[in-house]
């Protein structure tokens, strides 16, 4: 059976996800108006506006202008912004509208931001993103939650997404990406502790042999390394923000979520350290070539500041009275 794809789409947040996504709507000869309050900073709207004008998509100087008459809207700001966008956005919309946020946030927020189109005739979606954007650009898995998502899910497909229908609830799309993140990225924090220790005892080699022995389908003699690291030192801030919100959904049920809140402290460790190392690298520049063995290194080195590279002396006496 043939859905109609929707023809006019509104997205609000224009940086990596919502660029990618515009550019790739666009494309299919839909079209695509963007809000971000960043096109309110003399810095920042230069470069978006030649982004915008590269991709085909328009750009609007209020969010009431950029919602219009779009037929959907797709919400992919910070974290932090993303109930503040839905309260605004609420009031704004037309009956029949639907909001669709793709936002990285626990299942509270999302029930939250639905709450604040109870009274509206406009139709509130979550969407949770199962991978990252860019290798897989629009074709990037999303799993829908909420009364519309079945309706709402072959739409999406017939504009060239990957979208699926998982509940008529919202909130449990958001809780598979936040229990899938703790996971997945606290794989990614103990990378980086693990074999940053390894390799400054000269242990490396050693330390993934092991770890290849044991899990041989995944990679740790190749690739693997270089891509957990190398993904927090690209987006650390954004995937420690994550997991801020992945440790409010843990704890939303009654698990202490110890793990995830160290998970979300490693990865800002990680970009502080870069920061006051003076480490200047684009890691999506260096693509395959990326090493996480060169970035440990770099690290280090001394600094100015040796504290924040030095584990606190209460917790080396801890670590020394714990029974071995």
């Amino acid at each position: 059976m043939a859905h109609e794809p929707f023809r006019r789409i509104a997205l609000v947040g224009f940086g990596e996800a919502g660029g990618i996504l515009g550019h790739d709507l666009a494309r299919q000869g839909i079209e695509v108006s963007f809000f971000d309050i960043l096109l309110r900073s003399k810095k920042a709207r230069p470069a978006m506006l030649a982004k915008a004008a590269a991709s085909g998509v328009h750009a609007k100087e209020t969010l009431r202008e950029c919602l219009g008459d779009a037929e959907i809207v797709i919400s992919a700001v910070t974290a932090s912004s993303a109930a503040s966008v839905a309260k605004e956005a609420a009031p704004l919309l037309k009956p029949n509208q639907v909001f669709l946020d793709i936002n990285s946030v626990s299942p509270e927020t999302k029930r939250g931001e639905a709450r604040h189109f109870e009274k509206s005739k406009a139709h509130f979606i979550e969407a949770a993103v199962m991978a990252p954007v860019p290798p897989q650009r629009i074709k990037v898995p999303m799993l829908l939650g909420g009364k519309r998502a079945a309706e709402l899910a072959p739409r999406l497909q017939e504009c060239g997404m990957n979208a699926t229908a998982v509940s008529d609830q919202v909130g449990v799309a958001s809780a598979i990406k936040m229990c899938r993140s703790v996971m997945i990225k606290g794989l990614e924090a103990l990378a980086i502790e693990s074999l940053f220790a390894a390799r400054r005892y000269g242990a490396e080699d050693a330390v993934l042999a092991s770890l290849d022995a044991t899990f041989p389908s995944m990679g740790w003699k190749e690739k693997l390394p270089d891509y957990l690291i190398g993904r927090v030192a690209e987006h650390g801030r954004r995937r420690a923000a994550e997991m801020r919100e992945a440790a409010l959904a843990v704890a939303d049920v009654g698990v202490d979520p110890l793990l995830t809140e160290r998970t979300a402290k490693r990865h800002d460790w990680l970009i502080d350290r870069i920061a006051a190392q003076g480490v200047n690298f684009d890691v999506g520049e260096f693509g395959e070539s990326f090493s996480w063995r060169a970035l440990a290194d770099a690290l280090a080195a001394p600094t100015k500041n040796r504290r924040s590279d030095r584990t606190p002396k209460s917790s080396r006496k801890r670590a020394r009275k714990m029974p071995r």
